[in-house]
């Protein structure tokens, strides 16, 4: 077969630091803006950035030429610098050191889009602590509880 072919949609959650402070609401969009732009510098396609002012959710498609660990890498590192300068509230910004990604079949690709979408609601009955634990064991993830949530 001559070509190389991949379709490969990811689900992305990360968090940002217990000591970091959250992002104002006003500030959001634009991180998310930012965040989108960040994943098609990478060469991936973004679909649907979103989330709360203490953790995002990404749904993209990853490139064939890119390794999950450098796009998380980009859209952290750079988005932590870019935060950084919108105001002076943001000079100790980070992002906690982890990520979660889990594959995402193209059967689910609608209702994972209606789930980062419906954060707002979502949030009002689940803590994102309780949000990501669940994630973890619906995908069958080990994870050893005292160091998910530690910066």
């Amino acid at each position: 077969m001559p070509q190389s072919l991949c379709k490969t949609y990811l689900h992305i959650i990360f968090h940002i630091k217990t000591t970091s402070p959250k992002i104002n609401d006003d500030d959001l969009d634009k991180v998310f803006a930012y965040i989108a732009q960040l994943i098609k510098s990478t060469g991936c396609i973004d679909i649907l950035v979103g989330g709360m002012n203490d953790h995002i959710h990404v749904l993209c498609l990853l490139s064939r030429d890119v390794t999950i660990s450098h796009l998380v890498e980009e859209m952290k590192r750079n988005s932590s610098r870019w935060i950084k300068t919108i105001s002076s509230k943001y000079k100790h910004f980070e992002w906690q050191g982890g990520y979660a990604v889990f594959s995402v079949s193209k059967s689910v690709v609608d209702t994972t889009l209606r789930y980062i979408q419906d954060q707002k609601e979502h949030h009002k009955k689940r803590t994102f602590e309780e949000e990501y634990i669940q994630f973890l064991e619906l995908y069958e993830i080990d994870y050893n509880r005292e160091y998910v949530f530690r910066d």
